[in-house]
């Protein structure tokens, strides 16, 4: 663990990159959240694992202290804005949340993945035909798919579809969020409106029919289920894409091992998605008691920070962990890796977005052998998260 006496912090520069996560490997540390308050950081592998299963670490609040409302209150965003999209599955434990995902994984199902994927292929190919000899992945190819799948998946009208995106977008780097609850929170609600009026084979008109059926589904938990999928859905697999093609273009030797072999591709999402996942650390949580992680004792009511990043480069969890091996995964059961959580707040759609980031990553450098960059990469610093707000490449 570092010598620094001073305790992480996700403002921290030395954080922007997954890897600098890994000074902090070691026993449970004192740092802090984002709104300057005290949080416990969690980074090795079987630690993170359970936090993220161990009911005595739950996602809402213990008493009257939540470091999202303070974030929001810091930015500027009431309670009455925020409140119709924050209070979604993400905070439901037990039996709640139990009753929302199972609604909400209708649009996920094994069926419905495989159903979408051709629709995934056609969208990829159709940018990738539109790419020129010089291009700019992020906005004009990476960010288009996977926000039209969740929003077909969803319900959203093609029509609204350049919204989410702008809000999608707002909510990621924290600006200008209290228009953009609004226009958010009357969009979904006109949404569920039409949905009831004009059924439509989506999740929106299934969520409108479990409610209308006496679901115990509340018009408010329809509203942050919906929003919280929109905005989810496309975010973090946009920047598992554009961080992947910077990853492979900056390891030649494993791009040729997958251009022999272009099978290769769903086993390298998952060490893409190890190593150089978006998400550094997953929503905190609040200790009803006190509990010990890690030889540490964590006292009741403290807030707990699980770190992603770190524990994907423990080497207590896998050997030489900072290597990337695109074959690592290869013919092996599971993910190896947290990338996309843990226990029953895993990640709903990490089968669609590493669906969709193999066949994107195989498409554009099965399209293109000459890929390269054209430039330095832009990235744009969001706490918690490595995105890429400009990608430019040559594809000739």
């Amino acid at each position: 663990m570092t010598t620094t006496q001073r305790g992480p912090s996700l403002t921290d520069p030395a954080v922007a990159d997954p890897g600098g996560w890994s000074a902090w490997l070691g026993p449970p540390v004192l740092g802090t959240t984002l709104d300057g308050s005290p949080a416990w950081y969690v980074t090795r592998a079987q630690d993170v694992r359970f936090v993220l299963s161990d009911a005595r670490l739950r996602t809402s609040p213990v008493g009257d202290r939540s470091v999202r409302d303070a974030v929001l209150a810091q930015l500027g965003v009431s309670e009455e804005v925020a409140r119709p999209l924050t209070d979604s599955i993400l905070d439901a434990g037990g039996v709640e949340h139990t009753r929302l995902r199972k609604l909400v994984s209708r649009a996920f199902t094994v069926r419905r993945v495989t159903d979408v994927l051709p629709h995934v292929q056609r969208i990829v190919d159709g940018l990738l035909d539109g790419l020129g000899t010089r291009a700019e992945l992020v906005e004009a190819r990476a960010y288009p798919l996977p926000s039209a799948v969740i929003c077909e998946l969803v319900g959203v009208p093609a029509a609204d579809q350049a919204v989410w995106l702008r809000w999608g977008e707002s909510v990621m780097t924290m600006t200008d969020l209290s228009a953009t609850f609004t226009e958010m929170t009357e969009s979904v609600h006109a949404l569920i409106a039409a949905r009831r009026r004009d059924p439509a084979g989506d999740l929106v008109t299934a969520l409108v029919q479990a409610r209308d059926e006496g679901d115990r589904l509340s018009d408010a938990e329809m509203s942050s289920l919906i929003a919280t999928l929109l905005i989810g859905g496309h975010e973090t697999t946009t920047h598992l894409i554009t961080n992947s093609v910077l990853a492979v273009l900056g390891h030649p030797e494993q791009l040729a091992r997958l251009r022999r072999d272009p099978t290769g591709w769903p086993a390298a999402v998952h060490e893409l998605m190890r190593l150089f996942s978006p998400v550094h650390v997953i929503r905190v949580r609040y200790a009803v008691e006190d509990v010990e992680v890690g030889g540490v004792t964590i006292p009741a009511g403290a807030v707990v920070q699980p770190v992603l990043a770190a524990a994907n480069r423990d080497a207590a969890d896998r050997p030489d962990p900072e290597r990337f091996d695109v074959a690592r995964q290869a013919g092996r059961r599971g993910e190896g890796h947290v990338g996309f959580g843990y226990g029953i707040h895993r990640c709903l759609g990490a089968a669609l977005a590493r669906e969709e980031a193999a066949v994107t990553l195989s498409s554009l450098f099965g399209r293109f052998p000459e890929l390269r960059l054209d430039g330095d990469p832009v990235r744009t610093a969001r706490p918690g998260m490595a995105r890429v707000a400009r990608l430019p490449v040559r594809t000739h």
